[in-house]
């Protein structure tokens, strides 16, 4: 599906908000153009905790926009923030595991996340930051039990290629254990990314209750 501007800043809000820097996926990668997560080209820092360390970065990132934790639900938190004056309300959560092939390819923090932003009548869009620039091109996949679904890509970013499937997958999401992501970098390396679905259907309606409001 197209990405438009207001995923893009979405992204890039919620990635500020929760990622803390770290390595490139390879030394070699170039630094992505588009407003999503910065690929980082410097030495790895220590993170912050969980859920620490994110106002002002987020802030910064937003434009003075600050990400509010309403609640965290298993491996799940529920966040609204206020871009351009617009609400949003996000789910989002990061992998409960991660593997590379070749193994220990560094790379920067992967997140999903389920969006609403009720200004462009989107609702519970999902995307990923997945920590390395994909394979120009290149599709990637989210298999959530037997089904699986195709992801377009563009630098670190994924999205669901049908949207009209974007409905069936969170409902997926709903009734499921784990979503498995898997792509491929432009330098070939392959990787597979687990995210637990435990509280996803708490978080996700907690988001969606504050942007009912």
């Amino acid at each position: 599906m197209p990405i438009t501007r207001q995923a893009q800043l979405l992204a890039l809000l919620i990635a500020a908000a929760a990622a803390a820097p770290a390595l490139a996926q390879e030394p070699t990668a170039p630094a992505p153009t588009h407003p999503l997560a910065p690929i980082s080209q410097d030495k790895p820092v220590t993170p912050p905790a969980r859920h620490g360390g994110a106002s002002k970065s987020a802030a910064a990132a937003a434009g003075g926009a600050q990400p509010t934790l309403l609640g965290q639900f298993g491996e799940w938190g529920a966040y609204t923030a206020s871009p351009g004056g617009k609400k949003v309300c996000f789910a989002l959560a990061k992998p409960t595991s991660s593997e590379t092939v070749p193994a220990n390819r560094p790379r920067n923090p992967a997140y999903m996340f389920v969006s609403t932003r009720p200004a462009d009548k989107v609702t519970n869009e999902l995307s990923l930051t997945i920590g390395y620039a994909f394979r120009a091109s290149s599709e990637a996949t989210a298999e959530i039990g037997s089904t699986t679904f195709a992801l377009s890509t563009q630098q670190d970013g994924a999205w669901i290629k049908n949207g009209a499937e974007q409905a069936h997958m969170v409902d997926a999401m709903r009734a499921g254990q784990s979503v498995v992501v898997k792509g491929v970098s432009g330098h070939g390396t392959k990787s597979t990314d687990t995210f637990s679905l435990k509280g996803f259907s708490q978080a996700i309606d907690r988001a969606d209750q504050d942007c009912s409001k």
